[in-house]
C-alpha cells in the first residue's frame, strides 16, 4: 500500500542531539502554522505534551507521525534504535491521555499502544513508506513501540 507519505532524503542527528533538536522544533511548532515549521524531511509532524511519570512536569516533544488509513496519526517511539524507550513514551505509557497539537489545531488524545496483529499490520504499512525505521529496529533488542493517537476532544 502505497500512501504517499514517504519522506525526502534526511541527515540523521547523532542521538545525543535529538532531545535538544526536539525542543527546538517544539518552538518553532509553536510559534507558527507554516509548513518550514511542520513538515521537515517531507514527514508532517506533531506536538506532542506529556506529563512526567516522575516529576509531574509537562514535557513536550515534535515527533514525525505516519497517517494510518483510518486517519489517525501514529508515531513511532525509536529514537534512533537507542537501547531504551525515549522518555516521552515513558511518560504516556503511566498517563496515556496526551495533548496533541498538528498543524493548525490541538486535541486530546489517548495515547494507544499497538501490539498483536494490529501492531503487525501497521508495522508493515508504516515501513513500506518509511523504510528507515527497520534500520532503527535493527539497532536495538527492544521492538519499537506503535503510538496510535486517538482523539478524545478538541484542546481548550
Amino acid at each position: 500500500m502505497d500512501t504517499g507519505q514517504g519522506a525526502e532524503p534526511f541527515v540523521e542527528p547523532p542521538r545525543d542531539e535529538i532531545p535538544a533538536i526536539s525542543r527546538m522544533h517544539v518552538e518553532a511548532m509553536e510559534s507558527t502554522d507554516d509548513d518550514a515549521a511542520w513538515v521537515i524531511a517531507g514527514m508532517h509532524h506533531v506536538v506532542v505534551r506529556t506529563i512526567g511519570r516522575k516529576s509531574g512536569a509537562e514535557h513536550k516533544v515534535a515527533l514525525p507521525f505516519w497517517r494510518e488509513p483510518a486517519g489517525h496519526p501514529i508515531v513511532v517511539a525509536s529514537f534512533s534504535g537507542a537501547p531504551q524507550h525515549p522518555a516521552w513514551f515513558l511518560n504516556l505509557e503511566a498517563q496515556p491521555e496526551v495533548l496533541v497539537r498538528v498543524q493548525g489545531r490541538s486535541f486530546w488524545a489517548d495515547a494507544v499502544i499497538l501490539d498483536g496483529d494490529d501492531y503487525d499490520t501497521t508495522w508493515a504499512a508504516l515501513t513500506h513508506d518509511r523504510a528507515w525505521y527497520n534500520d532503527y529496529q535493527t539497532r536495538t533488542d527492544r521492538r519499537l513501540p506503535l503510538v496510535r493517537l486517538v482523539e478524545v476532544r478538541p484542546a481548550g
